[in-house]
């Protein structure tokens, strides 16, 4: 092979690497949404809006999804001591798949004052795709167990999707994880950390034009050093 033919296979080679590497970033988005909670209490009806944050971690073939609430939601007239409220709420799904996901978490682990907004905990479970594409997951239904009484807490503004997950079939689809916060949410004085797959994909793609830059400038060199040496002849 000629020389300038191995120099364009060298600069060739550089740039599939970049494209591959971007091409295998993953894909993900997530906001902040507020929800407006109507909810039906032992003592009658009460409403709250609440910036809902949904995150997905990839765990084996499927997702571990999280659902946090930023404001509390609701209130009692007494005190619920420690371990006295249970929380679980629904997500829906959406786009390429559909129904709900259940979530549920701890209880609380301190005693909330009566009259007090009740602040839930994380809720996670494990969703497995079943279809292939971009799956949303949207805040549902909150259920709020405490003292022998129920109270549901549903959105009635029509919320959107607190995250967007391109999925695979069966397999979990490309590596998932949180984005950053925004959207309609409540600006809580700082942006949140930027810690999922567009930060990944921003950092792969950077890798890859970096590789993509270092081959061009490799092949660059040789082709000069290449031209010195025939000068110097």
């Amino acid at each position: 092979m000629s020389y300038r033919k191995r120099t364009a296979a060298l600069a060739s080679a550089a740039a599939l690497a970049g494209s591959a590497v971007w091409m295998a970033a993953p894909v993900a988005r997530a906001e902040v949404v507020d929800v407006n909670y109507q909810c039906k209490t032992p003592i009658g009806d009460k409403s709250a809006v609440s910036p809902i944050d949904i995150k997905g971690v990839k765990s084996g073939s499927g997702y571990r999804i999280t659902m946090s609430w930023q404001k509390g939601v609701s209130s009692s007239p007494v005190e619920l001591g420690k371990g006295a409220m249970t929380p679980s709420a629904t997500i829906a799904l959406g786009g390429a798949d559909s129904g709900t996901l259940a979530v549920s978490g701890p209880a609380n682990d301190a005693a909330i004052p009566a009259n007090t907004p009740i602040k839930i905990s994380d809720l996670s479970g494990t969703y497995t795709p079943k279809k292939s594409g971009e799956v949303t997951f949207t805040a549902g239904v909150l259920t709020i167990k405490a003292l022998g009484t129920t109270t549901t807490c549903t959105p009635t503004n029509d919320p959107g999707p607190s995250l967007t997950l391109d999925v695979g079939a069966g397999s979990g689809g490309g590596a998932g994880g949180s984005a950053q916060g925004g959207g309609s949410g409540a600006d809580t004085g700082a942006g949140l950390p930027q810690t999922g797959p567009e930060d990944s994909a921003v950092a792969l793609g950077t890798l890859g034009g970096t590789v993509l830059l270092a081959g061009a400038a490799g092949a660059l060199w040789l082709t000069r050093r290449h031209q010195g040496v025939r000068a110097d002849r």
